[in-house]
């Protein structure tokens, strides 16, 4: 049974209980049948494509793949971002066969295999990622890990549209264009990021084992978590002390990836944690937020906050 470790100075191990609960994971959103795209128009059974043939095979590709794509800028929660994640990567695959079947003259065969090989490989991170996208986005917002997810499709597809634009095709219209990724906002260690309230005399010295960062909030007894007494940031396995909190509180943690500085949470790989005991007033405490086999402090996942 792994535990964490919460101690009073001098006043000995507090008694634990219980083990962590174990959770299902999320359930991952798919699409249906009904949002598969419209095929383009037929192949042509001409000889070798062209230049002027090939662009227009590639603008009737790029016309069909819009409908998929701005389905990514309209979402509005995590499950129907995965149900368009899913929708633009069927529109791909189907758009990967039909390149397939195309036969073009030399001097486009090279770019004509990159962009085959770079759909597949959009394509297939899109499927893959799909049940984590939707995890991040409850908690970094739906908004903001569609624009992640239009960044990487963008990536994904790049040295093809170069390769293409090389020879004055054009491709890659219909994809949809976020800007660039926001800057880093991680804050320093030990950050204090919200004080609110009376001070008092209570100490916490906390320590956090974990190789992800952490906000942890002390929240006042009968106060909800997203109203902390202090809240203050900790970088992987680092350690930082809160002093002069007032009263007895309960300890909340909440870790992740991607700070947002505005919200005040983590935009991916979040978890949501409160320690199940009260931390009494005017005391020293000490915390290891790293699980620990011999641990004697029990601890909850709790709704986003």
């Amino acid at each position: 049974m792994r535990r964490w470790v919460a101690l009073c100075v001098g006043m000995g191990l507090l008694t634990g209980c219980g083990g962590e609960p174990q959770h299902a994971p999320s359930p991952v959103a798919s699409a249906s049948s009904s949002s598969a795209p419209a095929p383009a128009a037929s192949v042509p059974t001409a000889g070798p494509l062209g230049t002027a043939a090939y662009q227009a095979e590639l603008t009737r590709i790029d016309q069909v793949l819009a409908g998929a794509t701005r389905s990514l800028t309209r979402v509005r929660t995590a499950e129907a971002l995965g149900e368009a994640m899913s929708t633009v990567a069927e529109s791909l695959n189907t758009f990967a066969v039909r390149l397939a079947a195309l036969k073009v003259t030399s001097r486009l065969t090279a770019a004509h295999g990159l962009l085959q090989e770079r759909i597949g490989v959009a394509a297939t991170r899109l499927t893959s990622s799909v049940e984590q996208t939707v995890e991040d986005a409850r908690c970094g917002g739906a908004a903001y890990t569609s624009q992640k997810v239009q960044r990487q499709l963008r990536a994904d597809l790049g040295s093809a549209l170069v390769q293409l634009q090389q020879l004055k095709l054009a491709f890659g219209k219909s994809l949809p264009d976020p800007g660039p990724a926001p800057k880093d906002e991680r804050p320093d260690n030990g950050e204090v990021l919200v004080r609110r309230g009376p001070e008092g005399m209570g100490r916490l010295r906390i320590t956090n084992g974990t190789p992800k960062d952490v906000a942890v909030s002390i929240v006042g007894a009968g106060q909800p978590p997203g109203r902390p007494q202090v809240m203050i940031y900790l970088q992987a396995t680092q350690s930082a002390t809160v002093n002069r909190i007032s009263g007895a509180y309960h300890l909340y943690f909440k870790s992740g990836t991607d700070w947002d500085a505005d919200r005040r949470q983590f935009r991916a790989g979040c978890t949501f944690k409160k320690f199940d005991q009260t931390f009494t007033r005017n005391q020293g405490w000490q915390v290891n937020l790293q699980p620990r086999p011999n641990g004697n402090a029990d601890t909850t996942e709790v709704e986003a906050y």
